[in-house]
């Protein structure tokens, strides 16, 4: 999965509407050029690609200021599945890379509060498997025949195993207290689905 494509994707489908710039111009408030290395060049590509796919199409091209003209997207059905299937790995996946969970933070509100905490909690059940794995590859490291260095490697996965825990569990936690405004709530999050 890219957080580029899951960034892209969620970007055009809150504004309903849009061209690359603003695409890019609110990507850049969101400092994803730094935590998920969005760059122009990619913002353009996958505009272009996801359009080849069916999952963006255009509506419409402007005059640009001073520049070249710009062409306005908008997300169809299809990218809206995608879009959720992106979003839903990200939030449930713990091997996603840590630029795809942000980007699924980032739409965190874009999905009613029981599927979100539904994700969370499937991110949960991997994450104390993991950790669970981790303590008895520390207690075992000696039975192994491994150097007694290497458990220095279980216990970095046994720790990021339970920051893990410890950030979902807090953040489903928030959800079912009715934390942020979801989809699903009064009043929508990052607009409506495509029609």
């Amino acid at each position: 999965m890219s957080a580029t494509r899951l960034l892209v994707l969620g970007v055009v489908r809150m504004y309903g509407r849009a061209h690359g710039y603003q695409v890019r111009r609110e990507l850049l408030t969101w400092s994803a050029d730094k935590w998920a290395n969005v760059q122009p060049g990619s913002i353009y590509h996958a505009l272009k690609k996801m359009t080849a796919e069916d999952l963006l199409e255009q509506v419409d091209v402007e005059p640009g200021e001073g520049g070249p003209d710009r062409t306005a997207y908008r997300i169809t059905r299809e990218g809206d599945q995608e879009f959720h299937l992106l979003l839903a790995k990200a939030l449930s996946e713990p091997t996603a890379a840590a630029a795809e969970v942000a980007a699924g933070v980032s739409f965190l509100t874009a999905l009613p509060r029981k599927r979100a905490i539904s994700l969370l909690e499937h991110r949960l059940v991997i994450l104390e498997s993991e950790e669970r794995s981790a303590s008895l590859m520390i207690e075992d490291t000696a039975h192994w025949g491994q150097a007694e260095h290497v458990a220095e490697l279980f216990r970095l996965w046994s720790a990021q195993a339970r920051t893990g825990l410890e950030w979902t569990r807090a953040l489903i936690a928030r959800l079912a207290a009715g934390d942020y405004e979801m989809a699903g709530d009064a009043g929508r999050a990052f607009g409506d689905p495509p029609a």
